[in-house]
């Protein structure tokens, strides 16, 4: 069985991921932080387990809360990779290739904004698993 490889990077192309396999999980995430450093009115992302993606270029990094990453390119800002406890999440919309993952679940959905119906999926208030 061959073991499926997808590429993708930042905007302006100087940031650049692999990834092997397939993701442990995929959601939509409204809470205020990911809204804010996505500019977006949520963020559509994928979880790796750290040893399935590679990273390519320079990345800068700042700590949004305790022991949770956010690496973007310095040149256009783009976010490339979330970090936390041995998971890298990783924006659908920053892989190469679209329409290759979708959401399973939407959390933070006490931030959703009220034009934007639900997804027919699992719904959490905060967390998934709070």
């Amino acid at each position: 069985m061959t073991e499926t490889v997808r590429t993708g990077g930042c905007a302006c192309g100087a940031a650049r991921f692999t990834t092997r396999g397939e993701p442990d999980r995929v959601g939509l995430c409204h809470c205020l932080t990911c809204r804010k450093a996505h500019a977006a009115a949520c963020f559509p992302f994928a979880v790796f387990r750290a040893d399935q993606v590679e990273t390519a270029g320079d990345l800068a990094s700042w700590e949004s809360s305790p022991g949770y990453h956010r690496n973007f390119c310095p040149a256009c800002g783009s976010r490339v990779t979330n970090e936390t406890g041995g998971e890298i999440e990783i924006s659908i919309a920053s892989f190469d290739e679209v329409g290759v993952f979708a959401p399973q679940y939407e959390s933070w959905t006490v931030r959703r904004e009220p034009w934007l119906p639900p997804l027919p999926l699992p719904q959490y208030d905060r967390n998934r698993g709070d």
